[in-house]
């Protein structure tokens, strides 16, 4: 599995309106539910949150990474949303988010969410890699960005 098959245009949100890190969640968790990526919009929101409630996913310089591993997983995805105004995100740092990274992977008995998870901190620790996908005006700039990862 490669960063290309978790991800395409349709789950890039470039101007996401949120208030609060729960109407983060939900919105991405729409896109998964658009896609059919996922079968139950409440079962795999219940698995993000018991993640979040172990330690928030806010994890500083303006980013988060909302994840879980669950059975309501059809299709192993990678969502991204950024929002130009921030986002309360319970961060480590105590900044809000903008760049937001929602992982969904099947309860399989594999670790290709902890992989996902090391490749996108890997680039994300870069201020100029996060600089560039705040300022990416285009999904096709986005994805050209989100591929140059890989794990």
């Amino acid at each position: 599995m490669t960063i290309h098959d978790l991800i395409h245009p349709g789950y890039i949100q470039l101007d996401l309106v949120a208030q609060t890190k729960m109407d983060v969640i939900d919105q991405m968790i729409d896109i998964l539910h658009q896609h059919q990526a996922i079968d139950d919009i409440k079962g795999f929101k219940d698995d993000v949150l018991d993640r979040e409630s172990i330690s928030s996913t806010g994890i500083g310089f303006g980013i988060g990474i909302p994840h879980a591993k669950s059975t309501h997983v059809k299709i192993p995805s990678l969502i991204f949303a950024k929002s130009k105004e921030g986002v309360p995100f319970d961060s480590f740092d105590g900044k809000d988010a903008h760049l937001f990274f929602l992982i969904a992977m099947p309860e399989d008995g594999t670790n290709a969410h902890l992989k996902v998870l090391a490749m996108l901190s890997r680039k994300l620790m870069y201020e100029d890699y996060r600089q560039a996908l705040f300022e990416a005006k285009t999904i096709e700039e986005t994805l050209d960005l989100i591929y140059t990862m890989n794990y």
